[in-house]
């Protein structure tokens, strides 16, 4: 995907300033990755910091976008209109809080509120989501296997376009935990069979944030061809992005075919006319970490990251063998510092 540059600065179609609300595009740079971060509360439910603290502290960390998703309630007027600029979206959004699970409702119009009040033993909970699908909006469940009361998703996914497979911690500064493995690997172990039915599910990492200094980790990089609420969830329902653990951290992964030296990226199809498949990642930000090739018969080869990260871990395939690849980046920890979508071959 080439990045194009940026235009000049525009009028913001969308903005409603005599409501209060941020307007759904920002000027930004035009076709790009952008760093966004949209699971996070501020005091208008049950977060720690007002909605200046957490702008701040998002465009701080290095992030283009964030989306507002306080508990069952619509953003308030007058309170995120003013934070955003020309270089950073802010997303209208909710978290659809319910007794047997918690599902992020983006792209939401200003004062719309989903309703919570349903739970697994009601059966399909289609209307809801075809609300914010009336919207051009997504659903993703929401920490799928959080554990407390609520927190573990019930619901059939069915319906839901993406999965939150990296969730933020509340109370640790470790960004990986138990939680989050069993969610990626449900969520690794589905691609072969939806992939083959035309129905995967993209994927993405939000930070949950409701105290100081935990927006952004982590975070999804969306590539986009602009900033702006639509082009972002387009990027995303599109498995066009990457998880992060910081801005600090930065992957490019590509595959070429071998017959016509044909390159895709990240979330694209690659046609192999049934030669081979030379695969490449590397990974800024992460010392004495290693990348991990995945397929669809589980992790196939790894290798340390390079020194200094720009040089590029080689592996190559074919499409016989493999259905997919996609790549993690574990530190030596063993917590992970990011992850991609599968490119596809065939």
């Amino acid at each position: 995907m080439e990045v194009a540059a940026g235009a000049g600065v525009a009028e913001l179609p969308g903005a409603l300033p005599h409501l209060g609300y941020p307007p759904r595009q920002a000027t930004g740079r035009g076709a790009a990755w952008h760093r966004g971060d949209c699971h996070v509360h501020s005091v208008h439910s049950d977060g720690e910091l007002d909605p200046e603290e957490l702008a701040a502290q998002a465009r701080a960390a290095g992030l283009d976008f964030m989306a507002t998703t306080e508990h069952n309630s619509a953003a308030r007027a007058g309170v995120w209109g003013h934070l955003a600029a020309a270089d950073f979206l802010i997303m209208l959004g909710e978290e659809v809080t319910t007794k047997t699970g918690h599902w992020l409702a983006l792209g939401l119009e200003p004062g719309e509120v989903v309703d919570w009040n349903h739970q697994a033993r009601d059966g399909p909970i289609d209307q809801h989501l075809d609300q914010v699908h009336r919207r051009r909006g997504l659903c993703v469940a929401a920490h799928p296997h959080a554990p407390y009361p609520s927190g573990d998703f019930q619901f059939p996914i069915r319906g839901f376009d993406v999965v939150e497979v990296w969730n933020g911690l509340w109370t640790s500064n470790r960004p990986w935990n138990a939680d989050n493995e069993a969610t990626l690997a449900e969520w690794g172990r589905s691609l072969a069979t939806d992939l083959r039915t035309g129905s995967w599910r993209p994927a993405m990492g939000n930070s949950d944030t409701h105290l100081d200094v935990q927006i952004g980790t982590p975070h999804t990089v969306v590539f986009a061809e602009g900033l702006n609420t639509g082009a972002i969830l387009t990027g995303i329902r599109a498995g066009h992005s990457w998880i992060a653990e910081s801005a600090d951290v930065e992957v490019t992964f590509t595959a070429e075919a071998e017959v016509d030296c044909l390159v895709v990226g990240v979330g694209e199809q690659l046609t192999t006319h049934g030669g081979r498949a030379e695969v490449q990642a590397a990974a800024r930000g992460v010392p004495e970490g290693t990348v991990s090739f995945h397929t669809d018969r589980g992790k196939v080869h790894q290798a340390p990251v390079p020194r200094g990260g720009t040089d590029p871990v080689r592996w190559d395939t074919t499409a016989k063998e493999s259905m997919f690849v996609r790549i993690e980046v574990p530190h030596p920890s063993g917590d992970v510092a990011a992850l991609t979508h599968p490119i596809t071959l065939v």
